[in-house]
């Protein structure tokens, strides 16, 4: 096996995956720091108890688009053009059905989401306005990932990357423009937000304008059989954004007794800078995924394992040297966002994010090999990792935390949860080959 060529198209997805993923997450963050200058620890507060609405959305565009995604890939080599349009489409219908409970949420139930997300008398107006536009338009953000996702597998992640990106830097202007110069608050920094997507989807429409696709929609009916294909492959991607809406939703009751909103702010810088840093990892996860299936589709084992290891490599690089940039770089992080000079604050959160990065590593091996197993179409293995390193392993932590009043626990929480989870994933993936290997090895039976 020539390994080159498969370094070169190995990087060449990653650098596009982790490039838009980083963009995403980046503009999040500038959202965070324009927030915490305009509406200080308050806002900050806010906007971190708003975060799981964009998880559990994130999470419903991903299972299509990562699920769609990789049935189209599997097919996309040896089957016929009205398949893989079949699979677009369906991924498409689903998409839709779910924007419109999304839609009745923003429209009739906005403030109870608001106030079930934890929202206190001192910061539910703020925390609403933001929720009520993000729901209104669910539809943007759900067909922006499932465009994105589907174009990577269909040999464009630079235009998807590009696509994503230009949604990102229009949010940064757009942030500045309606929080600081139209003193819009909340509300502005909420439409800046939303309006990011359509200009992500209009970049990327120029893969289908130019006839580059080989997806598309076609006239026919829902197929429910395919539907439920598309989750089964994606639901690792749903469990894994959605779990993460939960943790904060989670953090956020525990440390609001613990701490206070003051507390909550200081979890918002925390899971903020996280997203950024954990976008590396989904965008090395988006970016072998489609080789994976690809190999996958071939029966080609030695790639597909070479693949892993690079992929498994590079997460534990990037780990490491992250985690040396936050250690080193905690005062100037926190105090990048602590525009009140608050003591408080500070103190929870240079402590909170020394200890709760502790997670990365172990993040990186989970994170590949979900999208390993999904790859292989083993998406219950998938599902396991996601389940455990989400709720199942995190609400007891979590709960303990609560009991002990403890911060430390608080912090514990997501490395313990992930490292619990990657020695899960490692025993799976051995006893998998082993069982392989035991097939390849087997004599033929004599007669």
């Amino acid at each position: 096996m020539d390994k080159k060529p498969i370094r070169l198209v190995f990087f060449k997805y990653i650098l596009a995956n982790v490039i838009s993923s980083l963009g995403v997450s980046v503009y999040i963050l500038i959202d965070t720091l324009f927030i915490s200058k305009g509406m200080g620890s308050e806002g900050l507060a806010a906007l971190n108890l708003s975060l799981p609405v964009f998880n559990f959305l994130n999470g419903f565009g991903l299972m299509l688009g990562m699920g769609g995604g990789s049935k189209f890939s599997m097919l996309y080599c040896r089957t016929e053009r009205k398949e893989t349009d079949a699979v677009y489409t369906n991924a498409f219908f689903a998409m839709l059905a779910i924007a419109a409970v999304f839609e009745i949420l923003g429209i009739f139930f906005s403030k109870q989401v608001t106030r079930l997300l934890g929202a206190d008398a001192s910061i539910f107006a703020m925390s609403h306005s933001y929720i009520k536009k993000v729901l209104l338009f669910s539809p943007a953000f759900l067909m922006n990932n499932l465009m994105a996702c589907f174009m990577r597998n269909d040999s464009a992640p630079r235009l998807a990357m590009l696509g994503l990106l230009s949604g990102s830097l229009v949010n940064v202007i757009l942030d500045y423009v309606f929080i600081f110069r139209l003193d819009m608050g909340m509300s502005g920094a909420a439409l800046a937000t939303c309006i990011a997507p359509f200009v992500s989807m209009a970049v990327m429409s120029i893969h289908v304008i130019t006839g580059w696709n080989a997806f598309s929609l076609r006239a026919m009916l829902p197929s429910f059989g395919t539907i439920k294909e598309i989750v089964s492959l994606g639901l690792h991607s749903f469990l894994s954004e959605v779990s993460g809406g939960v943790v904060i939703m989670i953090f956020n009751f525990v440390i609001y007794r613990i701490s206070g909103n003051t507390g909550i702010a200081a979890y918002g810088v925390i899971a903020n800078t996280a997203i950024v840093f954990t976008a590396i990892f989904a965008g090395i996860a988006s970016g072998i995924q489609p080789l994976m299936c690809r190999y996958h589709g071939r029966n080609d084992s030695q790639a597909i394992s070479y693949v892993l290891r690079l992929a498994m490599t590079t997460a534990l690089i990037f780990s490491v040297l992250a985690y040396a940039a936050v250690f080193l770089g905690t005062s100037r992080i926190v105090g990048a966002f602590n525009s009140e000079s608050h003591e408080g604050f500070r103190s929870i959160a240079e402590k909170g994010l020394r200890e709760y990065f502790l997670f990365m590593p172990f993040m990186g091996v989970n994170s590949v090999f979900s999208i390993y197993f999904t790859s292989m179409e083993k998406p219950g293995r998938a599902q396991m990792i996601s389940l455990l390193r989400g709720t199942v392993l995190v609400i007891p932590i979590a709960i303990t935390a609560y009991i002990l009043r403890s911060m430390t626990w608080v912090w514990a929480t997501v490395p313990a949860a992930e490292a619990i989870t990657a020695v899960v994933g490692i025993t799976m993936f051995v006893l998998s080959m082993r069982k392989k290997w035991t097939e390849t090895l087997s004599p033929l039976p004599t007669r």
